[in-house]
């Protein structure tokens, strides 16, 4: 009794152990498939999305090395996991690049064949009309002594005015025996079957192309184009080459000779600050005043750079993405003489900017100088919090330093942070009850321990522009309105059939008109099919009886006015669904 049961436990089980494995073309067949698969491309998609998270998130060298920088010198043991994952770097990293390029092949591999397979469509004949247009969820119908011929010329020429596509079928129809019965026409009679509304798929595949154009736009950028970022004081100028950017990274077909030849000076730096109300400290507006030539030689041109309104140069734009202070300071070493003079970039912390930096001075003698400054815009002590910023504006500016003296590293040829003070080789100032710390206001100078002086002369702002060139932006702003184009396309238009049948019964013309809005269910016969399959009325009756997919109470109620409308402009008078006219 068990072997028998094993054997036929043996007998149904799946041939699927015993089946050879895989060959390399069945294997990449099936690979294919899955990639190319509406599924795969929603999955990438989102992973894509869920890729882009950190590149919003973290700061990013592209953007503004400054701000990756001060983070990399708050977070070291951060950041080494960040740079061994490119996370200061998302959108030019191996694995978001792969995401990238697979989704683009994904999208190809799903676009072209539901491409050819609409166009089939569109060439193929509308289904012809069920069996019962009565079992239909709206339909209408009616007797007339107008001729047949005559009932099916309108019909005609009213589908045709509301953009139906009409094809007649002359063969016998109707349901024998079912003379009389409501909704016949008769024994034997004429169709007309009429279809609408292929643009929604159009609008489809118009959208999912866009989306493919988009991304070649981005891909295009990112191999022609190149982008970089400059900290610039004002009163200072810049020349457009690799040297001068604080931050560079150009795609991998930009050669560093197409960089437009341009130079610009930063002339002036304005910004405006709220002071009243919940919004006091938000900017209201920022200005640099820039003035620039477009190549060596040419007559200085002036422009006044805003937020989204970035200076174009040969191809090249300027935008403005940050500000701060520089304060001034003027350090004379041991011996009297001026080791170091001008401004040093600080970097904002808060809202109110206050902001830290370091002085670096490696000319003084007999030692070199270093120090640790933070400057406030607008100081206050504040009796829990210390120093503090109450404004961003400089109101009331301030400096505290803190000073070093000994080796600053800069002679080893190994690169530094100008941000950051490396103090392995430093010994920090004592001043008579310990650690050498002094606050400034513009105008006063400290004494040093051991000789020397520093005096803060003042603050100067900078700006932090981003520089780029990006040839695929035309490219994706196409594709974006494609996208919108197609989206409007497919929730806006309506596939929609309708059928009309004619007959007689008893001397008397009978008239039939139903319809249905088209479910993605219905629209799925096979492509290259040149006449509806024997069934398709059959299975339309069905959809239609039971409502298309998708469809909903506001659906139908629009089909049906519409059928009102086709049957109000036909000869003989429509009866309320569902009835005949006496």
């Amino acid at each position: 009794m068990a072997s028998t049961q094993e054997r036929e436990r043996e007998r149904q089980a799946p041939a699927a152990k015993d089946a050879p494995p895989l060959g390399p073309r069945e294997l990449a067949r099936w690979v294919w498939r899955q990639l190319t698969s509406m599924r795969t491309a929603l999955i990438l998609l989102f992973l894509l999305a869920v890729a882009s998270i950190p590149g919003t998130l973290i700061p990013q060298r592209r953007i503004n090395p400054v701000t990756v920088a001060e983070f990399v010198r708050n977070n070291p043991g951060l950041s080494r996991w960040y740079e061994r994952f490119g996370l200061f770097d998302v959108f030019g990293s191996p694995w978001f690049g792969a995401i990238y390029l697979l989704l683009l092949v994904s999208l190809l591999g799903c676009i072209l064949p539901r491409t050819l397979a609409h166009w089939r469509l569109i060439r193929s004949r509308p289904p012809v009309a069920p069996r019962r247009l009565e079992r239909l969820s709206v339909h209408r119908s009616w007797t007339t002594d107008t001729p047949p011929d005559q009932v099916l010329a309108a019909a005609r020429e009213r589908l045709r005015a509301a953009r139906y596509r009409v094809v007649a079928d002359e063969a016998p129809v109707g349901s024998p025996g079912s003379s009389g019965s409501s909704g016949s026409a008769g024994s034997a009679g004429s169709s007309l079957s009429a279809e609408r509304g292929y643009l929604r798929e159009v609008g489809n595949l118009l959208f999912h192309m866009a989306i493919v154009v988009v991304l070649v736009g981005v891909a295009i950028g990112s191999l022609f184009g190149f982008r970089g970022t400059v900290l610039v004081v004002v009163g200072n100028g810049f020349a457009n080459t690799v040297t001068q950017y604080d931050g560079y990274q150009s795609g991998g077909l930009f050669k560093e000779s197409q960089l437009a030849p341009f130079s610009f000076t930063v002339k002036s730096f304005r910004v405006k600050f709220a002071t009243n109300g919940e919004e006091s400290g938000s900017p209201r507006s920022f200005d640099a005043a820039l003035a620039y030539a477009p190549h060596p030689g040419a007559t200085t041109r002036d422009y006044h750079l805003r937020i989204n309104h970035p200076l174009h140069v040969d191809g090249t734009q300027i935008h403005l993405s940050g500000h701060g202070y520089a304060p001034r300071f003027t350090v004379r070493d041991g011996t009297g003489k001026v080791a170091f003079s001008g401004p040093v970039p600080f970097l904002p912390q808060d809202a109110n900017f206050s902001s830290t930096g370091v002085v670096k001075v490696p000319d003084a003698r007999p030692k070199q100088f270093g120090f640790e400054g933070f400057f406030l815009p607008t100081g206050m002590i504040d009796q829990q919090r210390g120093p503090i910023s109450a404004f961003p504006d400089a109101l009331r500016p301030m400096v505290f330093l803190t000073g070093y003296t000994g080796n600053l590293g800069l002679d080893e040829g190994v690169p530094q942070s100008v941000y950051s003070l490396d103090k392995t080789r430093l010994t920090q100032l004592e001043g008579g009850d310990g650690p050498w710390r002094k606050s400034l206001e513009p105008g006063q100078t400290a004494s040093l321990p051991g000789g020397g002086s520093i005096r803060f002369d003042g603050y100067t702002r900078w700006v932090n522009l981003q520089i780029s060139s990006n040839p695929g932006a035309p490219v994706a702003l196409v594709g974006a309105v494609l996208a919108l184009a197609g989206l409007l396309l497919s929730l806006v238009v309506r596939r929609r059939r309708v059928w009309v049948r004619v007959g007689t019964d008893d001397g008397r013309t009978v008239v039939a008109i139903a319809g249905m809005d088209k479910g993605e269910r219905l629209s799925s016969r096979a492509p290259g099919v040149a006449r509806a399959a024997p069934d398709e009325g059959d299975r339309a009756e069905r959809e239609g009886r039971s409502g298309p997919a998708g469809a909903d109470d506001g659906e139908t109620r629009d089909l049906a006015v519409e059928i009102d409308r086709i049957a109000a402009d036909l000869p003989g008078r429509a009866a309320p669904a569902g009835e005949e006219s006496p």
